[in-house]
């Protein structure tokens, strides 16, 4: 069995903010996982796609399939620029897609990027929907990303991930825990874009209003909160219980909210680090950016919260999805019932293309 991979990891979040393409050599080494991110890069969404996948989910039926086609498509053609322009030589892609769809209490998630068609338009074998066979097992189909904080950064005691949700590992005994604190860049972006910019640069936005207390009181009782164990949140949650709270103070300036916003997710997250009595913590995603943001939590817990360099900042997701990808090939359990609330430790991914010579 092979010992190194060259990997490229793809992965879109929930806070719109483009495709994530990084390209990893993945090797098994003195009986442990190692990674390098050679390369990487972010390729923004233009508005069109912007729109199409925020809301894909409110579409006619058939409108989702050929999006799924089209999408699977133009995430292939990425690739390809990409490793043309690197000159890369790769055996593997392993793809997140975009989450339209996440309600696990129904027994269904849905990320769109069409595997064949990634395969068909690189030429190469391609690994997806890594969230199925969770679902289909009982489980949340989420969060994924703890395998990877397992074994690729196991020196941490908790691996805290700022993204268009805020999310969190750590390990209790022999056990590895892991859950979606609450929302983040994905509603902090959305009222920067009210504002019309991308998002909020270091906090200024935020650290220049003061926090309306009534809002920030309504949001910290929601009852997605009070839930212990395995627990995760999709758009849904955040159209359907989150921002009808927010909307509801229509004159309230888009500063103040997003103030409240910010002191509201650090709260969160402080909780879960209290609770839980963390203390070395690696802390990644674009929220790692937003330097008000890590303040408040740094004042809020006594934590160390350690930031790496930008490419594991920027690209922790796409490079673990590239590990999972691995995994799967390799046909070794990728995904943890501690972890997701599922029935047992499970291989999740979809294969598609030529595998023969990795397997």
């Amino acid at each position: 069995m092979k010992e190194m991979y060259r990997v490229i990891g793809v992965m879109s979040g929930s806070s719109m903010d483009g495709v994530d393409v990084a390209y990893c050599e993945i090797y098994y080494k003195n009986n442990n996982w190692q990674f390098e991110i050679k390369v990487a890069h972010t390729f923004p969404y233009d508005e069109k796609w912007r729109i199409t996948l925020s809301q894909l989910y409110k579409q006619y039926i058939e409108v989702f399939p050929k999006t799924h086609a089209f999408y699977g498509r133009y995430l292939g053609e990425l690739i390809n620029k990409f490793i043309k322009s690197h000159h890369l030589s790769v055996d593997l892609i392993a793809s997140h897609g975009h989450t339209i769809f996440h309600q696990p209490a129904f027994g269904f998630t849905a990320q769109i990027g069409d595997g064949s068609a990634i395969s068909a338009e690189t030429g190469l074998p391609v690994v997806c929907d890594f969230r199925s066979m969770d679902i289909a097992l009982g489980g949340q189909g989420a969060p994924l990303v703890p395998v990877g904080d397992r074994l690729l950064f196991g020196k941490y005691e908790a691996c805290l991930n700022l993204g268009g949700i805020a999310n969190i590992s750590f390990t209790v005994g022999d056990q590895m825990k892991a859950f979606d604190i609450g929302p983040c860049n994905i509603v902090l972006n959305r009222v920067a874009r009210w504002l019309n910019k991308p998002y909020d640069d270091e906090g200024k936005i935020a650290a220049s209003a003061n926090v309306d207390t009534y809002l920030l009181e309504k949001l910290e009782v929601l009852p997605y909160y009070r839930i212990n164990g395995a627990k995760s949140l999709g758009r849904e949650w955040i159209n359907e219980s989150f921002w009808p709270i927010v909307k509801s103070y229509p004159n309230m300036r888009e500063e103040e909210k997003m103030a409240t916003l910010a002191q509201h997710i650090a709260n969160q997250i402080a909780i879960s680090v209290n609770e839980h009595k963390l203390q070395k913590i690696l802390v990644t995603g674009g929220g790692t950016f937003n330097k008000h943001l890590i303040g408040l939590i740094r004042k809020h817990t006594d934590a160390e919260l350690e930031i790496p360099t930008d490419a594991i900042v920027n690209f922790k997701e796409a490079l673990i999805f590239a590990f999972l990808g691995v995994l799967r090939i390799r046909n070794e359990e990728n995904v943890l019932s501690s972890v997701t609330g599922s029935k047992q430790n499970h291989i999740g991914g979809a294969l598609y293309g030529n595998f023969k010579e990795l397997i």
